[in-house]
């Protein structure tokens, strides 16, 4: 299995490429009979250039979410991240908390994953999310770094307006926190 790189996305290459050869995606809740619908553009924020997700969250049809998502692996491969400490990202939004999700080999259902919330405030901010702090979430498998196939910026669970944007992502290592 392919180590992972530091670099998940640095917003180097042409939309909706990420560094790691795969292609960012906005999945709502209209695959299992919601309405919420977003977008996903790459502009300039506060000078710094980002991809974003917008759009209303809806709780009708047993809806509920809106999803930026990026398989970590080209083809949906998993790669091994047991060498780092968890996730940084550069996240900024409307005041809002939203959910980074991680999927490993072991999940095969779509309701299935690992989840720490954040705040996405109206600055930017960076935040280090440490693999020790992911929730699993209607799963009984322990969270394996060493498997992870996709993550996710998640608007979910009630009817708001989102507004996330993600200027970098990457692995960290334990000693870079301080």
């Amino acid at each position: 299995m392919k180590s992972a790189p530091e670099v998940i996305d640095d917003l180097s290459l042409a939309p909706p490429m990420a560094a790691t050869g795969t292609e960012w995606a906005v999945i709502s809740d209209q695959v299992m009979g919601g309405v919420s619908s977003g977008s996903m553009r790459r502009e300039t924020l506060a000078g710094r250039p980002a991809v974003r997700l917008r759009g209303g969250v809806s709780l009708e049809n047993n809806g509920g979410f809106l999803q930026l998502a990026l398989d970590l692996g080209t083809g949906g491969a998993p790669v091994d991240a047991s060498a780092w400490a968890g996730i940084r990202l550069d996240v900024r939004g409307n005041d809002e908390t939203y959910n980074l999700h991680l999927r490993t080999t072991d999940l095969n259902r779509p309701w299935e994953s690992y989840r720490q919330s954040f705040v996405a405030t109206r600055e930017w901010q960076r935040l280090h999310l440490p693999f020790t702090g992911f929730t699993p979430h209607r799963t009984e498998y322990p969270l394996r770094t060493d498997r992870l196939r996709r993550l996710g910026i998640i608007a979910i669970g009630r009817a708001f307006q989102a507004d996330v944007a993600l200027a970098d992502i990457r692995f960290y290592a334990a000693q870079t926190v301080g």
